[in-house]
């Protein structure tokens, strides 16, 4: 089993989503940034890490509001582990997505997800995360 962290990022009432670019697996979905925890790393290191790598800031990885495990047709299955950032230092800038955007929490059934997202977006866009 894939584990992998993802932070959710608030500005104000709006939550930051990012898209995978058409190289990426699952091409154009859109998703929380974060990724991979590596062997021997904990949870919130590797969301720290990712967030530098994905997106340029230092983040302060907040509560663990979500955890997930979703199975994919055909095979391979996720634990996903979300996080809130409510802080971070620096100016964040899109490193590696085809695009990013702050979302109202209304409109985030708009985007086309990751299917293994599509759980907690739901739980954030009816108010009940966070």
């Amino acid at each position: 089993m894939k584990r992998v962290v993802a932070a959710l990022i608030f500005q104000g009432d709006k939550i930051l989503v990012c898209q995978r670019t058409r190289h990426q697996t699952m091409p154009l979905k859109w998703e929380f940034p974060g990724g991979k925890i590596e062997e021997g790393e904990q949870p919130r290191d590797a969301l720290h890490r990712e967030l530098e790598e994905e997106l340029g800031i230092d983040a302060k990885i907040g509560q663990e509001v979500s955890r997930i495990v979703h199975e994919y047709p055909g095979g391979g299955s996720v634990e996903l582990r979300f996080f809130v950032v409510n802080e971070y230092k620096g100016i964040i800038e899109n490193k590696i997505f085809r695009d990013l955007r702050w979302a109202q929490r209304s409109e985030l059934s708009q985007y086309d997800f990751l299917e293994a997202d599509l759980t907690l977006v739901r739980s954030l866009a009816e108010g009940k995360i966070v």
